[in-house]
């Protein structure tokens, strides 16, 4: 039997002029305009975790709070994948493989993948489409 509210999502990021962000302790990054796709995991409170991170008002806990926090950034599409399994490092890597993909920050949002992603994080210069799943 399957966990309704757990799973995987994707949130698409517009971020609309460079900026410098202060990402916890990875680092201080410059982030170029464009679009962001995070891929990220909630085998809990798949719902509520996807209201928190299109709230701007939070305490900054995760590597994506970070950069959602900054000058110009808005959450544009945030699609969910319920499943019971973990599924956050296969959609992160089909996202990866579209074209225009670039790694804009390695370790960002991956600090406990088993899976050997660069990162959690993909720039696109242009507004890419996600996976198909749940719009939330």
């Amino acid at each position: 039997m399957s966990k309704p509210d757990s799973g995987a999502y994707c949130l698409l990021v517009h971020l609309a002029h460079d900026v410098v962000v202060a990402v916890g302790r990875l680092g201080r990054f410059q982030f170029a305009a464009g679009y962001y796709v995070y891929t990220g995991s909630a085998m809990r409170g798949l719902a509520a975790r996807l209201t928190r991170h299109q709230r701007r008002d939070k305490t900054l806990r995760w590597h994506i709070d970070y950069l959602l926090a900054a000058s110009g950034a808005r959450v544009v599409e945030c699609v969910a994948y319920p499943s019971p399994e973990r599924q956050e490092c296969t959609l992160n890597q089909a996202v990866q493989r579209k074209r225009g993909a670039r790694v804009p920050i390695k370790g960002f949002g991956s600090s406990d993948c088993q899976s050997g992603c660069p990162a959690h994080l993909t720039y696109f210069k242009l507004r890419p489409r996600l996976p198909s799943g749940v719009r939330r």
